[in-house]
C-alpha cells in the first residue's frame, strides 16, 4: 500500500470511464489539468506500479497536431 502524506497532496480528484466500444476514455479535471499545464496534443504518460498505483505524468513526446 502506498502512504500519501496530506502535508504532500495539493489536489484530490475522482473522474468517472467512459466505455464506448473498445475506447476507454476519462476526463481529467480541470484543476489538473491546469496544475499540468495540458494543451490540446499533450501527451500524458500512465505508469502502472506492481503496488497498484497509478503515476500519471505530461509526457516530452512529440505532441499530436490536430488538423481540423
Amino acid at each position: 500500500m502506498v502512504k500519501i502524506s496530506l502535508d504532500d497532496v495539493l489536489y484530490i480528484e475522482e473522474t468517472s470511464i467512459t466505455v464506448r466500444g473498445y475506447r476507454r476514455r476519462t476526463t481529467v479535471p480541470s484543476r489538473i489539468f491546469r496544475f499540468m499545464d495540458i494543451h490540446e496534443g499533450d501527451m500524458l504518460r500512465w505508469v502502472a506500479m506492481k503496488d497498484g498505483t497509478v503515476v500519471i505524468t505530461k509526457s516530452e513526446g512529440k505532441k499530436v497536431q490536430n488538423n481540423k
